[in-house]
């Protein structure tokens, strides 16, 4: 007769000892292409080896080139979504980025107050798609009431220019200090600028505070276009915090991380290039299909990870 006996139940004791990963809860856009919005986070938030919670603040209606239009989650059910978790589950850093319409920022930076010693990583898109008046209250709302609770605010030199000095007449563009300067005054302690100009097709992107530049990394200029890099490098700066990284380093794993992603970025449809966040995990050159490269290994070890070349290698 076939023993159907039950299974011996697990000692709790061992599952103790299995540590949970840190958990990071992202506020953030439903994008359906998957190459930004809280598909990007939680793709960049697992690569590291951290547990995304994400909160869906507006739907987006985009593919891989454009977005064409945008519906915002009312305020009350983010509220919900965000509260339910955080009554279950302790979160050790925030992410946010597009956060819908001026009640959603509202409804949003309420909840960061409640938690005043996680740290807040804050991306700032290029939100050229949305209608200027609405861009302009949503803006106003989010200087006002997020980067007061901003660790780090990230975005590219062009979108933080037109955000935090939109009345610069200098000569030359602002410096990474000038902009943590003018970031400094609504509270954010740092600010993480990309994709500042240089010569000779490089690109600098620099984590400064008011006192100065503290640290940075120059790329050399992809010729061509991605939808979800700022995306990919807030959150993984998100998931390293949380899992108690010194900042300092924190930014240039990410930076690291979202080099090799962008390198062995793909290309799903007729539009842009996506981040590959598992180029770690992909074969590489000379392995077989399905087992992992002697380069590969784990986000986290910036240095030892080494983009594989794949077929889905577009550069």
């Amino acid at each position: 007769m076939t023993d159907v006996s039950p299974p011996a139940e697990a000692d709790p004791g061992d599952l103790e000892e299995q540590a949970a990963p840190a958990c990071v809860m992202s506020f953030n856009v439903n994008d359906p292409s998957g190459a930004g919005g809280s598909a990007g986070d939680v793709a960049t938030i697992a690569a590291m080896g951290a547990h995304a919670l994400p909160v869906i603040t507006s739907i987006v209606m985009r593919d891989t080139a454009e977005v064409f239009d945008h519906h915002a989650i009312d305020a009350d059910v983010i509220v919900e979504q965000a509260r339910s978790v955080l009554e279950d589950v302790t979160i050790a850093a925030w992410k946010v980025g597009f956060l819908g319409s001026t009640e959603g920022v509202s409804a949003v930076a309420e909840i960061l107050s409640d938690y005043p010693d996680v740290p807040l990583v804050a991306y700032l898109p290029n939100l050229a798609w949305v209608e200027e008046d609405e861009q302009q209250a949503y803006l106003e709302a989010f200087r006002d009431l997020v980067l007061p609770q901003t660790e780090v605010l990230v975005g590219s030199h062009q979108t933080l220019t037109d955000f935090l000095l939109p009345d610069w007449e200098g000569e030359r563009p602002p410096s990474s200090r000038e902009l943590a300067v003018a970031a400094n005054k609504h509270g954010t302690r740092y600010v993480l600028v990309t994709s500042i100009p240089l010569p000779d097709q490089f690109l600098d992107n620099v984590l400064a505070s008011p006192q100065g530049a503290i640290t940075g990394e120059k790329f050399e200029r992809f010729e061509t276009t991605f939808v979800g890099a700022g995306e990919t490098l807030s959150a993984a700066l998100a998931a390293l915090l949380a899992t108690g990284v010194e900042l300092h380093a924190a930014v240039g794993e990410a930076l690291a991380f979202l080099d090799q992603a962008l390198d062995a970025g793909f290309r799903p449809g007729m539009g842009n290039v996506v981040p590959d966040r598992f180029f770690w995990a992909l074969p590489g050159e000379g392995e077989e299909d399905g087992e992992p490269g002697e380069n590969a290994a784990p986000a986290g070890d910036a240095d030892a990870v080494t983009a594989p070349k794949n077929p889905r290698h577009v550069h």
